[in-house]
């Protein structure tokens, strides 16, 4: 029978991220899919800029980048039709992309794009996850999983021959989906709204619409005709490839069936306002919006993450980076057990830093989802704040972990509307972004962590950077040192002192980029201090 450390069921962009940050860490991960190839699907298109932070430490973000589409960030439009509609007169509440990204240069090392669906982020993943020593097996899907307190049995199928075999693992981690056949083996019950609205089609489609659109950026556009009504959305910067949503209803005995090709080149027509446009249907998606969380993302040695865990409206563009964010904070607490440098009690700071995060976004969709006006009107601070509402780039990256493995952490957001705010070096927090040099080259402080613990203290903490090096021999894990503004390291921006501390302090960040524990100033014994927090984040 063969055994893998980690097991992860599920090959889409969740699964695969998750086999992609253990390979980063260097283990290899057996993910097994079900259906024989990725989705040609778009579903899921929003990459957050933390989503691409995860993607550059693993050298891939301008590869996602050049798959993003130049049509993002143009807001949300309502017409009757294209073709009716005066495009050049509709505002849009989106500030210009060049200011967004200036904006955002300020907080996030990732350059700010587009769209990028899941139907071409997964071959980049993947691409990814093989080239770190994973392995995809597809047309396999798990039908049963037992464990004890040393393995997980898998028993799988083989979707081509039918035949049955079993595999051993250290730890599953479930990614397949929101009906996780896994899930439900493991008896992991879900709670919240349900299912949200009408029944829906999405309807991917080739159609030339570029001289109807061309020069006018929209995220979304509603289609609000006599005859019609639903969403269209752009999937390709040069205007032939989209998605159109729109409902069916299920009480009047309508079913998916229904959209045949030649429905669907009609509804398509209809919304374009183009009688005889030439349309090129690819595929039909039935799905409907929905609410829900599990009662708990561990059970023994097995993980939920993705939607396996957690489904949220679209509406946010939560549902994908949570997920991502999911298998990202799993992954190098995986290999510091496995390696046996940590405790296996550090997993469970995975359900407890998660699922409060999890269900912060699918409330945040919610809220969305029943005021839009305030989710498109980057300028309604205010309105947002009186209905509970916070900012995206908040939603995305301002929140903060409570765990054992976070010295003191802070509990709440520090803004609902300014993300800087937000990241000022508490524990719990992301480290925050500075531009900083080292030894002649531009970097982030991001770029400094490489998937390791690290020590960033001030210009004259030294012996807080000496202690790290002693503290990773002594505890047998790799950390990196670095004095910000010190002799290796220029700032321009002051980043000690946006991230509270003196010249003397520092903070230890843990590999998956957040604050572990921070020191204002100099401590009385430093070698001490950093060892009694590494071995309280490592449960050791």
């Amino acid at each position: 029978m063969r055994h893998v450390p980690v097991l992860v069921v599920g090959g889409s962009s969740v699964g695969l991220s998750a086999g992609l940050f253990l390979g980063k860490h260097e283990i290899p991960a057996l993910i097994v899919e079900r259906h024989a190839e990725l989705s040609a699907h778009p579903r899921a298109t929003a990459i957050s800029q933390r989503s691409r932070e995860m993607f550059r430490e693993v050298g891939l973000e301008q590869r996602v980048l050049d798959a993003s589409q130049s049509t993002a960030l143009g807001g949300k439009i309502k017409v009757t039709s294209l073709a009716e509609a005066d495009l050049a007169s509709i505002p849009r509440a989106r500030r210009p992309r060049a200011e967004l990204a200036r904006e955002s240069d300020a907080f996030t090392p990732a350059v700010l794009g587009g769209p990028c669906p899941q139907h071409l982020l997964d071959p980049i993943l993947r691409e990814g996850m093989l080239a770190r020593g994973g392995e995809l097996r597809t047309s396999t899907e798990l039908v049963a999983v037992e464990q004890n307190a040393d393995a997980v049995t898998a028993t799988l199928l083989d979707r081509t021959d039918g035949s049955r075999f079993q595999v051993t693992a250290d730890y599953l981690v479930a990614a397949d989906g929101a009906s996780s056949p896994t899930r439900r083996m493991l008896g992991v019950d879900t709670h919240g709204r349900g299912g949200l609205g009408d029944h829906l089609v999405n309807i991917l489609f080739r159609a030339d619409l570029g001289e109807l659109v061309r020069g006018y950026e929209f995220t979304v556009c509603e289609i609000d005709g006599p005859r019609l009504k639903g969403g269209l959305l752009p999937v390709d910067q040069g205007g032939t490839s989209w998605v159109f949503h729109t409902s069916y209803d299920p009480g009047r005995g309508e079913s998916p069936q229904d959209f045949t090709p030649e429905r669907c080149t009609e509804l398509i027509r209809l919304a374009a306002g183009v009688p005889d446009l030439k349309v090129e249907v690819r595929s039909v998606l039935p799905w409907r919006m929905a609410a829900s969380i599990a009662g708990e993302f561990r059970q023994g040695r097995c993980f939920l993450v993705g939607d396996a865990a957690h489904v949220t409206p679209p509406m946010g563009g939560f549902g994908l980076n949570t997920g991502i964010a999911d298998a990202h904070n799993l992954a190098w607490k995986l290999a510091l057990v496995l390696r046996g440098r940590a405790s296996a009690s550090l997993l469970d700071s995975y359900d407890s830093e998660r699922r409060p995060v999890a269900r912060f976004a699918m409330e945040q969709s919610l809220l969305r989802l029943d005021h839009p006006q305030l989710h498109w009107d980057d300028n309604a601070g205010a309105e947002r704040a009186s209905v509970g509402m916070v900012n995206l780039n908040v939603a995305h990256l301002g929140f903060s972990y409570v765990s054992d493995a976070i010295v003191e952490p802070r509990e709440l957001l520090a803004s609902t509307e300014n993300v800087e705010l937000c990241l000022d070096g508490a524990p719990g927090t992301r480290v925050p972004h500075a531009w900083i040099g080292v030894r002649g080259e531009r970097s982030s402080t991001l770029d400094l962590l490489d998937s390791r613990f690290t020590v960033l203290a001030g210009p004259r903490g030294a012996a807080w950077c000496e202690a790290a090096v002693e503290a990773g021999v002594a505890l047998g894990i790799e950390i990196n040192a670095y004095r910000i503004g010190g002799e290796e390291t220029s700032d321009d921006g002051d980043w000690p002192g946006r991230t509270g501390l003196k010249p003397t302090g520092a903070v230890l960040v843990r590999p998956d980029g957040y604050v572990a524990w921070r020191s204002a100033g100099g401590g009385a014994d430093p070698r001490a201090e950093l060892a009694r927090v590494l071995a309280r984040v490592l449960g050791r």
